[in-house]
């Protein structure tokens, strides 16, 4: 597939994330899993899974009178498409304003922060942080 993924709500990425984990599953089989965590009508994933299918996230095969659906999207691709979206529509692009709302909200244990060092410290190291310094221009104005 060309170009970003398509824009998925709350409910089709917790779709995309059980179809992630299983490799396929009947709607049946979704609505199970997705009922663990928050009860949710079988129609209502019905819904969703054509939506899903007509954005070009899923597919479906059809096995026994069945349709199976399974992802086309990689996970790795929805996650860095939101994560932009969410970048640049609530953070105007700031990567600081984004960890730093999340280290303000989210409970962080000392290995986590440790584990985040360690991506910052190696990021630096590569020479793939970019500088965010200006130079002055002659009259002392930053350009």
């Amino acid at each position: 597939m060309f170009g970003s993924p398509p824009r998925l709500g709350r409910v089709q990425l917790r779709i995309m994330q059980v179809l992630w984990r299983t490799g396929q599953a009947t709607a049946r089989e979704i609505t199970d899993a997705l009922d663990h965590e928050q009860p949710i009508a079988h129609s209502t994933v019905q819904t969703l899974l054509r939506k899903m299918e007509a954005k070009g996230a899923i597919t479906h095969d059809v096995a026994d009178r069945t349709f199976v659906f399974r992802p086309l999207l990689a996970r790795e691709a929805v996650t860095e498409s939101a994560l932009q979206d969410i970048l640049s529509r609530v953070f105007c692009g700031s990567v600081v304003g984004l960890v730093a709302q999340l280290l303000a909200d989210e409970r962080i244990s000392a290995e986590e922060l440790d584990r985040l060092r360690n991506l910052i410290d190696a990021t630096r190291s590569s020479g793939a942080a970019e500088s965010t310094e200006k130079k002055e221009d002659g009259d002392g104005r930053v350009g």
